[in-house]
C-alpha cells in the first residue's frame, strides 16, 4: 500500500512538474526554456508576424495530415485482403488527379497570401524614428546611433572570456548567460521603430536576435536593412548566426530595451560633451568687432559710426 502511494505520487508530483514548466508545448515570449516545444512569439510585431505564420503553416499540416493518414488507415483496415478485398483494376482517375492537384494549389495560395503580406511588411522600414548602424568584425559589433554622435563596439564579457580560458566547466548556477554577456550591450527605446544598417568589414557575420523576430547577414561591401519595434522591456540575446572564423561563438548580442525616457538619459550621458572655447590670455588684444556686432540691437551701424568719426576728425586750421 505503500509503494502504491509512493508510485502514486511520484506520478503526481512528475506531471506537476511537467505541467509547471515554463514553455511545454508553448511558445516562450523571449529566452527559450527548457522542455520548450515551440517557437517564440517574440516581443516584436516583426515576431509576432513569424510566429503567426508559423502556427498558420502548423496547423494547416496537422489537418493535412490526419486527413491523409487517417484516410490510409481506413482503406487498410477496410480494404484488408482477410476480408476478401479485391483491388480495383485501373491505371488513371482524371476526377483524382484533377482533386488532388488543385486542392494542394489552392492550400497554397491560400498560405502564400498573408506570409507574402507579412514578409513585405518585415522589410518595410519607412517612417522610422531612428537608425542604428550595426558593423559586424571578428569578432564583435560596433553600433553607431546615426545622427546623435554616440557610437561603441560590443565584445564578449570578460568574465565569460576567462571561464572558457580557464578550463573549468560552467554551470547555470554561477554563468547563468554564459558566451551570452557582452561589455556594452545595445540600448534601445520600447514603443519605437528602429531601423537597422547592417554590414561587415572583414567577412561575412549575421546580427540574430530571436527576440526580435528577425536575422540579417552582415556582408562586407553591402548595405542590408532591417527594423523593429520593442513592445516590451528587457534584456534580449543572441549570437551571431554566421560562421565569421575560429572565434564564431564568442560573437553575443545583448540588447537592452528601456523606456523612452530612459533611453534619452542614457543617450545623453553618452554622448561626447560639447568643447568649450578657451578664455583670452591677460595682454591678448580684444578680438576684432564688426560694425554689424557693434551696432546696437535694432538700430542702424552707419547711424552709430557717424559721431565717431566726426569727433575723430581733426580741427579746420586756422587762416
Amino acid at each position: 500500500m505503500t509503494q502504491g502511494k509512493t508510485r502514486g505520487g511520484s506520478r503526481v508530483a512528475l506531471l506537476a512538474t511537467l505541467a509547471g514548466l515554463p514553455g511545454l508545448a508553448l511558445a516562450q515570449v523571449a529566452d527559450p526554456k527548457p522542455w520548450q516545444l515551440n517557437m517564440g512569439r517574440g516581443v516584436t510585431h516583426t515576431a509576432r508576424m513569424a510566429y503567426e505564420a508559423h502556427m498558420v503553416a502548423l496547423w494547416v499540416c496537422v489537418a493535412i495530415g490526419i486527413i491523409v493518414f487517417g484516410a490510409m488507415g481506413y482503406a487498410m483496415f477496410k480494404f484488408r485482403k482477410s476480408k476478401g478485398a479485391v483491388a480495383a483494376q485501373f491505371s488513371h482517375n482524371t476526377t483524382a488527379e484533377l482533386i488532388w492537384t488543385i486542392v494542394p494549389v489552392i492550400i497554397l495560395i491560400a498560405m502564400a497570401w498573408p506570409a507574402t503580406a507579412k514578409l513585405i511588411a518585415m522589410y518595410d522600414t519607412r517612417d522610422s524614428e531612428m537608425t542604428i548602424k550595426v558593423t559586424g568584425y571578428q569578432w564583435m559589433w560596433k553600433y553607431e546611433y546615426l545622427g546623435q554622435g554616440v557610437e561603441f563596439t560590443s565584445r564578449l564579457a570578460r568574465s565569460s572570456d576567462q571561464m572558457r580560458q580557464s578550463g573549468k566547466v560552467p554551470d547555470a548556477a554561477s554563468n547563468p548567460h554564459y558566451l551570452l554577456e557582452v561589455d556594452h550591450p545595445l540600448v534601445l527605446p520600447v514603443d519605437t521603430k528602429i531601423r537597422f544598417v547592417i554590414t561587415a568589414d572583414d567577412v561575412i557575420h549575421s546580427w540574430w536576435v530571436p527576440a526580435l523576430g528577425w536575422k540579417q547577414d552582415a556582408i562586407p561591401g553591402l548595405i542590408n536593412e532591417a527594423w523593429t519595434n520593442i513592445e516590451v522591456p528587457g534584456t534580449y540575446r543572441g549570437q551571431c548566426a554566421e560562421l565569421c572564423g575560429k572565434d564564431h561563438g564568442f560573437m553575443p548580442i545583448v540588447v537592452e530595451a528601456v523606456s523612452k525616457a530612459d533611453f534619452q538619459k542614457w543617450l545623453a550621458a553618452r554622448k561626447p560633451a560639447a568643447p568649450v572655447p578657451p578664455a583670452p590670455a591677460e595682454g591678448s588684444p580684444a578680438p576684432d568687432v564688426t560694425p554689424e556686432q557693434a551696432a546696437p540691437a535694432g538700430g542702424d551701424a552707419s547711424a552709430s559710426a557717424a559721431p565717431a568719426a566726426t569727433e575723430a576728425a581733426p580741427a579746420p586750421a586756422q587762416a
